[in-house]
């Protein structure tokens, strides 16, 4: 497919993916459900699971394999844009104050899903066939617990944003666990692809330049923004050159934990919350945010929906395994996540609110998801089981959290 034919294929895919989001996002609002629920459930339609399956011929010419070379990388930038302005209203005061219940929370959030995912996986492995024959017990374990452990991040933010938690205990404490978990996450997924390689190095890379990485930007990086950031309050304004200058950070920031094997989306949210607060973050919310929203995220999350078929459970047998993956992700998630932040003083109805937040696991389960499948780790079968937990999950946040927390509660930070 040329150059010229990508190009069609791009502009008409936006044109067809915007009018889909914007459809069922209508639909999502009247159900309390925010519309990044709406641009996951939209791709899920426009994909394999829905339109390929009832008009194949339709999902061929809008979504030909070729053009998928064009949607991804926009999709990863529409991500990276998003989880920088979430880093520029990430209030790190907050995290300080309320550092150990978010490692409590992270840590307990982590443990407890894993060793549950890792116990799961040991059961398949052994007694179906869900697995394939060259994946090893250790790496079916480690590979279904990182699957259990993971917190959807980009979808938690803007979860956050659209429950107006930004800024609170619940919210922050959420996403500073969220984004512990979501790093530990991918290093055992490092650690898995590297176990089916034989190639521990990029286990060390991952970790190692990842520290590296968020020591460096919020330490001496930061403190140089800092003291550029003075003349432009003493300004009054952020130049253009200096607003170019902040999406190269951005970038820099992206390319770098992707290219150690992390995630584009870490960087980007590092990038973000080291840039200075007054009119720098101000100036840039309001540049980045509104186009990127709009146009590039939804993208991002359609793209992911494009790769699910859920139609890959066809018996009783997977659905009984589907709904044995949900009880797990739920008990080793959202409890124990609950318990975490009860045990560190916050209290109940707050608790109850991270444990909902925490549980919510979207699209970023589908990519290790979908990475997982395309390096032969798990079966599709297991991967349509795995992948309705993810999206069961992320449907439930918004209602169980309306039902748990209250629809009009503003969380405060209260402790009993």
């Amino acid at each position: 497919m040329s150059n010229t034919q990508l190009a069609v294929y791009f502009f008409l895919q936006i044109a067809v993916i915007l009018t889909a989001c914007q459809l069922v996002g209508a639909g999502a609002r009247r159900m309390g459900q925010p519309q990044v629920v709406a641009e996951m459930v939209a791709g899920i339609l426009l994909g394999p699971s829905v339109l390929g399956l009832v008009w194949p011929q339709a999902f061929a010419a809008l979504f030909p394999a070729d053009s998928m070379r064009v949607l991804f990388p926009v999709a990863q930038l529409g991500l990276a844009g998003y989880m920088f302005v979430v880093g520029l209203e990430f209030r790190i005061d907050i995290v300080r104050r309320e550092a150990r219940s978010a490692m409590a929370v992270s840590v307990v959030g982590m443990v407890a899903p894993f060793v549950l995912g890792a116990l799961l996986g040991w059961y398949l492995h052994r007694h179906t066939a869900l697995f394939p024959g060259k994946t090893t017990l250790m790496a079916a374990m480690i590979f279904l617990g990182a699957s259990m452990c993971i917190t959807a991040f980009p979808m938690l933010a803007r979860i956050i944003q659209h429950k107006r938690l930004a800024g609170t205990v619940m919210g922050t404490v959420s996403l500073g666990a969220g984004a512990l978990n979501d790093a530990a996450a991918w290093a055992l997924l490092t650690f898995v692809l590297a176990s089916m390689e034989g190639d521990y190095s990029q286990v060390a890379l991952s970790l190692g330049g990842g520290t590296a990485y968020v020591a460096v930007v919020l330490l001496p990086v930061r403190r140089i923004l800092e003291r550029w950031a003075e003349r432009i309050e003493l300004r009054g304004r952020l130049a253009d050159s200096e607003f170019v200058g902040c999406l190269s950070l951005l970038a820099l920031g992206a390319w770098f934990t992707d290219m150690i094997g992390l995630h584009a989306v870490f960087g980007a949210f590092v990038m973000g919350a080291a840039m200075p607060r007054g009119i720098v973050s101000s100036a840039l919310i309001e540049r980045v945010q509104p186009l990127n929203v709009a146009l590039l995220l939804p993208l991002f999350f359609t793209f992911s929906g494009l790769n699910t078929q859920i139609g890959l459970i066809d018996s009783a047998y997977l659905w009984a395994m589907a709904g044995l993956i949900l009880f797990v992700a739920i008990a080793g998630k959202g409890v124990a996540c609950w318990l975490a932040a009860r045990a560190t003083g916050i209290s109940n109805r707050e608790a109850l609110g991270i444990g909902t937040l925490m549980n919510v696991r979207g699209l970023m389960e589908l990519i290790i998801l979908n990475i997982g499948l395309q390096r032969g780790i798990i079966s599709p079968a297991l991967f349509a089981a795995l992948v309705v937990m993810a999206v069961v999950t992320t449907l439930m946040a918004v209602p169980v959290f309306d039902l748990l927390v209250g629809k009009a509660a503003q969380p405060g930070s209260d402790r009993s």
